[in-house]
């Protein structure tokens, strides 16, 4: 998901990585635990930019099979959102499998838990 996250900011900030990859370092939790909030504050940085006008303006990209696509950019935003939370359920089923308890995956308990 962090790899996805990195290279959908990149398509819509227009500096896409050349392919998608996902690099030995960044499996590990202690990669993850330090990189990803910075990537997530890039996104809330470039979040806070929007207006009216860029949520609709289209994206051009080249897909990880080579195919070129033009894509608004709240139909990217919405696909990363979907993408994140489908993996978020297939990892917290994996977990449950292993006889673990996953963290629970309800947005509005997040939101209790973490917004004042």
């Amino acid at each position: 998901m962090y790899a996805a996250d990195r290279l959908w900011l990149g398509r819509i900030e227009g500096s896409p990585p050349a392919r998608f990859l996902v690099p030995e370092q960044d499996m590990h939790l202690a990669v993850l635990r330090s990189e990803w909030p910075a990537l997530l504050e890039r996104w809330k940085k470039w979040g806070g930019l929007l207006t009216e006008e860029s949520i609709h303006r289209n994206i051009s990209y080249i897909s990880l099979k080579g195919d070129a696509f033009l894509t608004s950019t709240w139909q990217i935003v919405l696909h990363v959102v979907n993408h994140g939370t489908h993996h978020r359920g297939q990892v917290s089923g994996f977990l449950r499998a292993m006889g673990h308890i996953p963290p629970s995956l309800d947005l509005i308990l997040f939101y209790r838990e973490t917004l004042p």
